[in-house]
C-alpha cells in the first residue's frame, strides 16, 4: 500500500513538472506613451458640496486599437486651478482598423470652498475649459 501511493505521489510531481506554463500569453507590448487631445469633457454638477467627490469623465479619439487611454498629467496650477492632460499607449502587434473614442475618468473631490477651474488640452495651444463650484 505504501508504494503504491508513493508511486502515485511519484507519478502526479513528475506530471506537474512536465507540464510547462504556457510562455506565449495573449497581450501586446505598450511601445511608447504620448499625448491625446481630449475632444470632449463631461461634467455631472457644475456645483458640489465640500469633501464629496465627483467623477470627471474625459473623451479622447483614437485612430486604432492599437492606442488606448494610459492616465492624466494632473497639475495644480494655484490652488484652484488644474491642468489637465490625457496619455495614450501606442502598443505593438497586430490590431483592429479604425477610429474609435474612449473614455477616462478623474474623480475630483475639492477639500475647500472656492471656485474651481479645470483646463484640458484639446492639441496645440487649445483647451477646454470647465468651472466647477465648490460650496
Amino acid at each position: 500500500m505504501k508504494k503504491l501511493l508513493y508511486f502515485g505521489f511519484s507519478t502526479l510531481v513528475l506530471g506537474l513538472s512536465i507540464t510547462s506554463c504556457n510562455d506565449d500569453d495573449d497581450y501586446q507590448t505598450i511601445e511608447s506613451i504620448d499625448k491625446v487631445k481630449i475632444d470632449s469633457v463631461r461634467i455631472v454638477n457644475d456645483t458640489m458640496d465640500v469633501f464629496t467627490v465627483q467623477s470627471i469623465k474625459t473623451y479622447s479619439t483614437y485612430p486604432s486599437h492599437c492606442e488606448g487611454f494610459y492616465g492624466y498629467d494632473y497639475i495644480h496650477t494655484d490652488s484652484s486651478t488644474r491642468t489637465v492632460t490625457a496619455y495614450k499607449y501606442i502598443t505593438n502587434g497586430p490590431c483592429a482598423q479604425g477610429s474609435y473614442t474612449a473614455p477616462g475618468q478623474i474623480n475630483f473631490s475639492p477639500q475647500q470652498v472656492g471656485t474651481y477651474t479645470f483646463k484640458f488640452w484639446n492639441g496645440g495651444s487649445n483647451w477646454i475649459t470647465k468651472t466647477i463650484v465648490v460650496e
